[in-house]
């Protein structure tokens, strides 16, 4: 079971949440806050797998909220809520270590798929505003940054991180690069070693920080 921390402000938001996180699908809904000032001792009491948060809350918001998560080692991923429109509070959102966001009317399955994968460790950047929230990312990076860590990275785990931050799964950078799966894996991992990132949606954010794609690179 995936254990999952909803947080929103809008109680008949996270009732539907709950219903559609349900025992049936492989969820286990272990707590609510309608604060983001509470979200961290809630995670901190109870262990969630994957923490659903709404950006927009009174008091301390989702992004704030998200920051002060991901500074504690080992904390949770943060899959954030938003409606349309909401570009440049997504763009600060992934550098506050989310690790995607999607739509509050998303499809009920979408919404299954997407808490799987950020608790697997995958990145999930809701298709319907991505292009429109990477320019924006973009837009807030005005030069390329000089990350040295990048020289520590081979041809190949070079590669692999583009191709990742164009948005492609393993399968799809197994293809592309003609090797397995497993050998993907093995990549992403020394990666995440040699930059010192986190996750996957760190590593999206890494690129576009240092210009290793652009927003039209994106695939939706």
């Amino acid at each position: 079971m995936i254990r999952v921390l909803l947080v929103d402000d809008q109680r008949m938001v996270r009732a539907g949440l709950r219903l559609i996180l349900s025992p049936a699908d492989g969820f286990e809904v272990v707590g609510e806050c309608d604060d983001g000032a509470a979200v961290l001792a809630c995670v901190e009491e109870l262990r969630p797998d994957v923490v659903v948060m709404d950006v927009r809350m009174r008091g301390v918001d989702g992004i704030e909220a998200t920051r002060r998560v991901r500074a504690r080692t080992g904390a949770a991923p943060v899959l954030v809520l938003t409606t349309f429109g909401e570009d440049e509070v997504l763009a600060h959102a992934l550098r506050a270590g989310a690790a995607g966001f999607i739509l509050k009317d998303a499809p009920a399955e979408d919404l299954i798929r997407a808490v799987q994968a950020v608790a697997t460790g995958d990145a999930w950047l809701d298709p319907a505003v991505t292009r429109r929230v990477l320019a924006q990312f973009r837009a807030q990076q005005l030069a390329p940054a000089d990350d040295r860590r990048l020289s520590g990275l081979t041809a190949r785990e070079l590669e692999v991180l583009r191709l990742v931050g164009r948005g492609a799964s393993n399968h799809e950078i197994a293809a592309a690069l003609v090797i397995g799966e497993a050998t993907v894996k093995s990549h992403i991992g020394h990666i995440l070693a040699k930059l010192e990132l986190r996750d996957r949606a760190a590593m999206i954010v890494f690129a576009f920080d240092n210009a290793l794609v652009q927003p039209h690179g994106w695939q939706c």
